[in-house]
């Protein structure tokens, strides 16, 4: 019997923590929102095409960023990484250039009409310093192939061809931007899932599903 009133008090417990985490970012003044507003044209999704591109390419990044660490930590693994690391950093190349071409053609939800104008701004900066990157940083990997004498095989059969002419300096230099650019990917995604995962379990105001395609509560705008 006691155990049940010990259980029934901690489950009690979290919920009123729960409850008041959610209160103390809803009093904030730059996390002041309940319920999703927005303009009935817009849709309440992304499009089934930029759903599946987020995640295919959001699993490939890390995959690939872990690869590429591996690929500095172990000499006898390198080899065989490098055969991995090389036709998916492609793969995000021309997956990234369909998921512009899907960006523009087809229109996104909108953010909630509660959320500040700065938040707003820096939301859609980091969203296209991510494009950016996603675009950059393949092209790095391949300058650097190219510059230090290598190929940029994607299978056995389908090798790209150089885009830069042999340059030791030049090889030096990409590997070096080409590893900052990994690692500020790395921690600009690492932050974008805390704040999906803040707005999916705290804020739960609509935006997390828009990317999943799942229902969530809306207040239209009146």
């Amino acid at each position: 019997m006691s155990q049940r009133k010990n259980l029934k008090s901690q489950t009690i417990l979290h919920l009123n923590v729960g409850s008041i985490i959610r209160q103390w970012f809803k009093d904030l003044k730059i996390f002041k929102l309940k319920h999703r507003s927005v303009n009935c044209s817009a849709p309440m999704n992304f499009n089934l095409m930029g759903r599946i591109l987020h995640w295919l390419m959001a699993t490939m990044i890390l995959s690939t960023i872990f690869i590429g660490l591996g690929m500095m930590t172990s000499l006898s693994s390198r080899p065989w990484l490098i055969d991995l690391h090389v036709p998916i950093g492609v793969a995000i190349l021309f997956l990234c250039i369909l998921r512009f071409i899907n960006r523009i053609v087809n229109p996104i939800p909108e953010l909630p009409m509660e959320m500040p104008k700065i938040e707003k701004r820096i939301a859609h900066f980091m969203h296209w310093i991510m494009y950016a990157l996603m675009f950059v940083l393949p092209l790095t990997g391949w300058a650097q192939l190219s510059a230090g004498g290598f190929q940029a095989k994607v299978t056995q059969n389908i090798i790209l061809p150089p885009i830069l002419n042999l340059s030791p300096v030049l090889y030096a230099w990409l590997h070096d931007i080409h590893r900052f650019l990994a690692w500020s990917l790395f921690f600009i995604v690492v932050g974008h899932l805390s704040i999906a995962l803040l707005h999916a379990l705290v804020m739960k105001d609509g935006i997390f599903p828009s990317m999943t395609g799942g229902n969530r509560k809306i207040k239209k705008e009146s």
